[in-house]
């Protein structure tokens, strides 16, 4: 069979079915073109799911004649003055958009450019320019989607559900741009130069509010910057439908990103639980790719090991903040100097199978000691003299509820704390610091492997060998291990070909440092003060000052919340007083 040049209408269907999948989709090509005509308001009616009809209406530059014509050929585009496709500051650049629309549906443009007598409009089946009463803008019409390609209809979905997209693919173009005011059907609003933090609650919801945490971060290099906001741990949902990742300004869905949000949840998160955010990486533009796809929804780094160890950094550090840094802020000013005494926890059970498995998984000094004790202990009433403790965090200890949640009082009003999931994270955090104990092996382990999956677990040797793991290649077809974790009896052929299939996938792997903090957030959970313990008073009183010290001390292993606290405002609306 010869070879034959397509013919356009063809061209145009092949790159449909790559740029318009759905009606969200079209939503999202027409919606950047009017970001980059400098639109600050944008209306979009959508009716039966897009099916029928999509209508995107806003206030920027609008076109000449020349440009109108020429906005529906193929790789036709404003946006690439110097023809460099590593430097690009637009969202839409590729050209392919309106032309490929067109293809599949009826389209009409009505546009007006400034110092025109009147606006024009544009019928792109017979390419018919003609003048309109259009006076502000642009306003393109998509009428009878896929009516042309009958075929495609059968893959849509119901109205309800194109429409879920539609708002969704909305939302995200409008937590990418606060400054842009964006109607959706006249029933999804969000005005134009809205803050941040309240766009944020407009599109996750008002259970968002008081619960999400700033992020402010520059690498050292200066050449990466991240900023937005990231859900307390305790806030979470089923799945990853508030995650909003954003590369230079451009909503992206990448692996990158979201396994680098994955780990630095880690422990303090389920596994299958996932937080809120609105994150903003920005870094320059010859570093990273945004013509991947025809979509522009995936992007490639230049060096992804670094962007991701960048995020995780200033993630954790966000997440890492103490009780006292999250909940004392009035209270510094109040008690400048005043300092925190330093009471040391001891609990008797199990502490010798406790010192025996540290002594075994971490470097010296052992966390567990039989012989500590506590520097003073306090007699309770001596612990009620203290009034500095009242403006503690935490407060001062007042009693025990059911040989389970340690009860006390501070500034802001009643605070109930469960005592496992306080000395489980107390307990964690210090073992996380230590370094883990290794074990060098007299013989070398080798494991077998097929090549491909010897160079992926190579790649990350070096992050490998940050979890205790020294290994190097045994030929062509094997890996060796010189030294591994103390007490670590894995099955490694299995680890390493997990470990190589998510190289292979996203160009890093965390499966060592998921099975370290489980091992880790086991030995905790096991070794930690257990629910219906009877506590003494200065024991109670240790807890609280040591959980306030300690790092994510606002959550347990698992991600459940370690205090809740009443304000008095409540416990009078309790009791009707007023």
């Amino acid at each position: 069979m010869s070879i034959r040049v397509l013919p356009d209408f063809l061209i145009n269907q092949i790159a449909a079915g790559e740029v318009v999948e759905k009606p969200a989709s079209v939503v999202k090509e027409l919606v950047e073109n009017a970001l980059d005509a400098g639109a600050d308001q944008i209306m979009v009616d959508v009716v039966d799911g897009g099916r029928t009809m999509i209508s995107v209406i806003d206030n920027g530059r609008g076109m000449n004649r020349e440009d109108l014509a020429n906005c529906v050929l193929r790789h036709a585009t404003s946006k690439l003055p110097d023809d460099d496709l590593l430097n690009i500051n637009f969202m839409g650049f590729r050209g392919e958009a309106l032309p490929s629309i067109a293809s599949v549906s009826d389209m009409t443009i009505d546009t007006f450019h400034d110092g025109a007598p009147n606006g024009l409009q544009l019928n792109v089946d017979t390419m018919e320019i003609k003048p309109s009463d259009w006076e502000n803008g642009t306003r393109i019409r998509v009428a009878n989607l896929f009516a042309k390609t009958p075929a495609r209809l059968k893959f849509l979905h119901t109205d309800r559900a194109e429409m879920l997209s539609v708002v969704d693919t909305v939302k995200r173009l409008a937590m990418a741009r606060v400054d842009v005011g964006f109607v959706l059907n006249n029933k999804w609003r969000f005005p134009k130069n809205q803050d941040l933090l309240e766009r944020i609650i407009s599109i996750m919801g008002i259970e968002v509010r008081g619960k999400m945490l700033p992020v402010d971060a520059t690498s050292s290099s200066s050449d990466m910057k991240l900023h937005g906001y990231i859900s307390n741990p305790t806030l979470r949902r089923a799945s990853s439908i508030d995650q909003y990742l954003f590369v230079n300004g451009r909503p992206v869905k990448d692996k990158v990103l979201v396994s680098a949000l994955r780990a630095a949840y880690m422990d303090v998160m389920h596994a299958r639980e996932f937080p809120l955010c609105a994150l903003y990486l920005e870094l320059p533009s010859q570093y990273v790719d945004v013509n991947v796809s025809p979509a522009k929804t995936e992007v490639h780094f230049l060096e992804p090991t670094h962007v991701r160890s960048f995020i995780i950094k200033s993630l954790r550090e966000v997440l890492s903040k103490t009780l006292n840094q999250n909940l004392q802020n009035n209270n510094i000013e109040k008690n400048k100097n005043f300092e925190i005494p330093l009471i040391q926890t001891f609990f008797n059970s199990r502490t010798q199978d406790s010192n025996l498995y540290a002594k075994h998984f971490v470097s010296e000094p052992s966390l567990y000691d039989g012989n500590r004790r506590i520097d003073k202990i306090y007699t309770p009433q001596e612990i009620v003299k203290q009034e500095s403790e009242f403006d503690l965090p935490l407060g001062r200890v007042i009693g025990q509820l059911n040989d389970k949640y340690i009860l006390a009082e501070n500034a802001n009003g009643f605070v109930i704390v469960d005592q496992h999931a306080a000395h489980e994270r107390i307990t964690y955090e210090k073992l996380r610091k230590h370094e883990i104990k290794t074990q060098p092996l007299l013989t070398p382990l080798v494991i077998k492997l097929r090549s491909e999956e010897v160079e992926s677990v190579l790649m990350i040797a070096d992050e490998l060998k940050q979890c205790g793991l020294h290994i190097d290649s045994f030929g062509d077809g094997a890996i060796a291990i010189f030294e591994k974790p103390s007490d670590w009896d894995l099955n490694w052929e299995k680890c390493f070909k997990e470990i190589a299939d998510e190289v292979r996938a996203n160009g890093h792997s965390s499966k060592l440092q998921e099975k370290l903090h489980l091992k880790l957030a086991n030995f905790a959970c096991h070794h930690s003060v257990r629910a219906g313990r009877k506590l003494n008073m200065a024991e109670m009183n240790a807890i609280l000052r040591d959980i306030e010290q300690t790092e994510r001390g606002g959550e347990c292993n698992h991600g459940r919340p370690v205090y809740q606290v009443i304000p008095i405002s409540k416990l009078d609306a309790l009791f009707e007083r007023g």
